[in-house]
């Protein structure tokens, strides 16, 4: 290829030419950098299904239609809002409750259901918006648990709706046309009037086959359901269009004498209540047994305003839920409820209050042309109402599934673009199952409870989220405040309990089970919601209030530092010793308390940062398996010392640092022959001096018990410095847990001479007294640690041969580092710093060791762990020492900790 002038150019794609800078950079194929040069690189997904990827690659291809917001949400919440109880049973409760408690009612529920709606705006604008609905709202606001505990119990309550929707229509049904039964009708004679009821048999019958015609449609997708559901809605919009005409065109020559037309001497008749008691038909009788009150219409009309869900259901199939669900969902509510306030005024005006009580069908007495219009739209609303309940449930069952929370919902998973048939089905069996049952007096108001817990969750969950006020909370619809999702949630649990208090109290133990059981087998889900978010900003508060003053001894908790491999030889698979992991749980209290568990990964950062997010991974997942309540941390440096510097300066913050360190004594040094133990060894002791940090070193981890191990026996502690009462915590701690329970706690004190025995004995009694700890108390003079002692039968070596050995093993390190020296020129060094050598005080601190170890033979023979202060490591003295004393203060005690306190008391004497 050759330019204008003739000079070649380069061969070079237009793509390559535009981004050729970031040609290196891995980034370029996770955010689609590639793409603005023409190249489509693969799609990048989370985990699981990719729902937290932040740019999505390409547009996946659509396998089913989309609806937008009149048929997707508009229409879907106004078949559910609009049903039998404003056709059957409105005048009734105008008649009842009066027209302004009426009034009253209607804009209770309706400022409910509106709070909900600008709530569930709020939400369904604030991103992109799975299947599911409100399931997926709620669960990615309050997290997995309350999620599918409020979304299973949705589903039930649209399943079971269904059912109740099916069996109005074909009550209705049957009493319109009563020759189309196949049984007897029941009767019952109330104040002398006849009132027959539709068979039981012919209801099951007949709502049955509905159910499963219903079943077919909805198997069909959403484009059958997208064109019949224009079927049930044209009708039964122009039946309440033919009401009102009726109602402004009363009283007819053939209507009944109550049926006064609008008129103002009845609308103030009828303006205050008259509640009355009435038999089971609904009929005012002075010996019936329903005794009514505004609490009662509340629960009776509740439902007629439920159905705002229904366009969020479907979310998986809408073009656009940002613009959708909020559009379609407050003009579905909005309207209905201005409709409902209208007919408070006109069929308060229309008849006489004895009319409105008995006429259950006046709504049809009064229509144009005539009532087989209004059964004809109660028929049509009823079955409308069910085809968006047994097409919402599925969906929403479905998406739960889809989340691989519960493993027992897996088989109700269905892939994207296609239809969730298994939800179907299992759907369509409640729905026929409640149907069979042919009576839902004792589970509809279940069903409205469970409407009203998935309304609180919406509004609790736009509160929280708006109340936090993350960074990642921008909803586009700016009509809401954290006041109003409040009150909305607030409102909700209030109707709930003027209902039924029995059925709010069922309704939510049944969703503290659900939740209970989530949170037992669910797998664990990250959404990034709310409850996490309230956790990281309180957290955050209560850090800043701490700042970085000392802790109280009263508040004072243990925050191990547990070095997880070090000098062990543990399998590459194996990211912990296990009983460290154990040894961890020991010290917490019921629990309480955090532990970072870390190791060092030996190298250079750039090359080993991937091994270390590796290992830290595998470790993060060995704590979850030994249920340790910790966190995981790897660092990568050029040598263990130079590790451990870093982890013990930087790890932690303010007073959440970690305050002791624990680790593995490392009995291995001399028989693996690792000559650099020592120097680390010391090296970390030191750090930890110098970083203020407690040290509790575990010899014996190998035969550490764990929590199904009993021991018997007795917890024995050498108290010989002072330690803030670390030691004296430790073994209380200990004593909490089922292994160590059965035991007893011994401390020993050190005294010069026997005179003053009693009085110190005296002063530890009292001062373990004041600290609520009980323990025997034994004083050991200098004089018996001077005596010989008799070696005990279980051990295995002689601590005089051991102490002789140590002396020899001294003397020949120590002449083979002076001829070094000589050879060399240069003054005694080990490991890269320079020492000191007095014999004189070596042959002293191994002597100091060796009354102590057979101190500790003598009198804790039978103890299951001992607890001992750790010796400093003297200044300037050789390390490979320093190892032999500690060697010779652990021989032949199975189970030991050498423990280090720091500048502070971790107990106190005060309340």
């Amino acid at each position: 290829m050759t330019s204008s002038n003739g000079h070649a150019v380069p061969n070079v794609s237009q793509s390559d030419s535009k981004l050729e800078l970031f040609g290196f950079d891995s980034l370029v194929n996770i955010l689609g950098l590639k793409s603005m040069a023409g190249e489509q690189p693969q799609a990048t997904t989370s985990p699981r299904d990719g729902e937290d990827v932040g740019i999505t690659i390409g547009c996946p291809k659509e396998t089913e239609p989309k609806l937008g917001t009149l048929m997707g949400v508009f229409v879907p919440c106004l078949q559910n809002i609009l049903g039998i109880i404003y056709y059957i049973r409105f005048t009734w409760i105008v008649g009842m409750g009066g027209i302004w408690q009426s009034l009253v009612l209607v804009a209770f529920c309706g400022a409910c259901t509106f709070l909900t709606g600008l709530s569930l705006s709020a939400i369904a604008t604030n991103g992109a918006m799975k299947g599911g609905g409100p399931y997926y709202l709620i669960g990615r606001a309050l997290g997995p648990e309350v999620g599918i505990s409020i979304g299973l119990c949705f589903f039930l309550g649209n399943a079971v709706a269904g059912a109740m929707y099916v069996l109005g229509a074909v009550e209705t049904f049957l009493d319109a046309v009563p020759a189309a039964g196949f049984f007897q009708d029941a009767t019952t004679v109330v104040g002398g009037t006849t009132i027959s009821t539709p068979s039981l048999h012919d209801i099951q019958i007949y709502g049955v086959v509905i159910t499963i015609l219903l079943c077919f449609i909805v198997f069909g997708g959403v484009k059958i359901i997208n064109k019949v559901a224009p079927a049930f809605l044209v009708p039964v919009l122009f039946s309440i269009l033919c009401i009102f005409i009726g109602v402004f065109s009363a009283p007819g020559s053939d209507a009944p004498k109550g049926i006064t037309g609008l008129n103002m001497t009845t609308l103030a008749d009828n303006w205050s209540s008259d509640y009355q008691p009435t038999n089971n038909a609904g009929v005012p009788d002075p010996k019936g047994s329903i005794y009514w009150d505004f609490n009662a219409l509340l629960g009776l009309f509740f439902p007629a305003v439920t159905g705002i869900m229904a366009g969020s259901n479907r979310s998986a199939s809408l073009k656009d839920t940002q613009r959708s669900i909020p559009v379609g969902t407050l003009h579905a509510t909005l309207s209905t409820t201005g409709m409902y306030f209208l007919s408070v005024f006109l069929f308060g005006a229309l008849a006489t209050r004895d009319e409105l009580l008995t006429n259950r069908l006046l709504a049809a007495t009064v229509a144009w042309p005539g009532p087989a219009v209004i059964y004809i739209g109660i028929i049509l609303s009823t079955l409308g109402a069910a085809l968006q309940s047994m097409t919402g449930a599925p969906r929403l069952l479905a998406a739960i599934a889809n989340d691989d929370i519960l493993p027992v919902l897996n088989c109700f998973k269905a892939y994207e673009g296609s239809e969730p048939h298994v939800a179907t089905l299992f759907t369509s069996f409640i729905c026929i199952a409640c149907v069979v049952i042919g009576n839902l007096d004792l589970i509809t108001p279940t069903i409205t409870m469970f409407f009203l817990m998935c309304y609180a969750g919406v509004n609790l969950s736009c509160f929280i989220l708006d109340l936090l006020d993350a960074p990642s909370w921008r909803p586009r619809w700016k009509l809401h405040h954290w006041s109003l999702s409040l009150i909305g949630a607030s409102q909700c649990i209030v109707i709930m309990f003027m209902i039924s208090w029995t059925f709010t109290v069922v309704s939510l133990a049944l969703a503290s089970l659900i939740y209970y059981y989530v949170s037992l087998k669910g797998k664990a889900g990250d959404w990034g919601d709310g409850f996490k978010s309230a956790y990281f900003q309180l957290a955050l508060r209560s850090l800043r209030s701490m700042g970085a003053n000392q802790v109280h001894p009263k508040n004072w908790y243990p925050i191990p530092l547990i070095f997880c491999r070090p000098w062990g030889k543990l399998p590459e698979n194996v990211p912990c010793h296990p009983k460290l992991a154990d040894f961890a749980n020991c010290m917490k209290k019921k629990g309480r308390g955090m532990s970072i568990f870390f190791s060092i990964i030996d190298g250079d950062y750039h090359e080993s940062a991937e091994d270390a997010k590796t290992a830290c991974h595998q470790l993060s997942a060995y704590i979850d398996y030994k249920r340790c309540e910790g966190v995981a941390e790897i660092i990568v440096a050029r040598s263990m010392s130079d590790g451990f510097r870093s982890i013990v300066q930087i790890m932690g913050l303010g007073n959440l640092k970690p305050n002791i360190v624990v680790m593995r004594y490392p009995e291995i040094w001399r028989r693996e022959n690792l000559t650099q133990i020592p120097s680390t060894f010391i090296s970390i002791i030191n750090d930890c001096i110098i970083a203020n940090k407690a040290v509790v070193i575990v010899k014996g981890l190998d035969e550490w018990p764990n929590e199904y191990q009993r021991q018997y026996g007795t917890i024995d502690l050498y108290w010989i410095v002072r330690d803030g009462g670390l030691m004296l915590l430790l073994s209380q701690l200990l004593l909490t847990k089922e292994s160590f329970e059965n035991c007893k706690i011994q401390v020993f004190c050190i005294a010069e001479e026997d005179t003053e025995a009693e009085e110190l004995k005296a002063d530890v009694k009292k001062f373990l007294y004041d600290l609520r700890m009980q323990a025997e108390v034994i004083v050991v003079t200098m004089k018996s640690m001077e005596a010989r002692t008799e070696l005990s039968a279980g051990a295995k070596k002689d601590p005089e041969e051991e102490h002789a050995s140590a002396q020899h093993r001294i003397k020949a390190y120590l002449s083979e580092m002076k001829e070094t020296a000589q050879r060399e020129g240069r003054p005694l060094m080990e490991g890269g710093r320079q020492v000191v050598v007095n014999e004189e005080k070596v042959k002293k601190f191994l002597y100091t060791m060796l009354k102590l170890n057979t101190t500790i033979l003598k009198y804790s023979r039978m103890a299951v762990v001992v607890l001992v202060s750790l010796p400093p490591p003297p200044l300037n003295h050789p390390a490979y020492c320093y190892m032999e004393y500690m060697d010779l203060l652990v021989v032949n005690i199975p189970r030991m900790l050498i423990v280090r306190g720091y500048r502070r008391d971790v107990v106190t004497l005060f309340t």
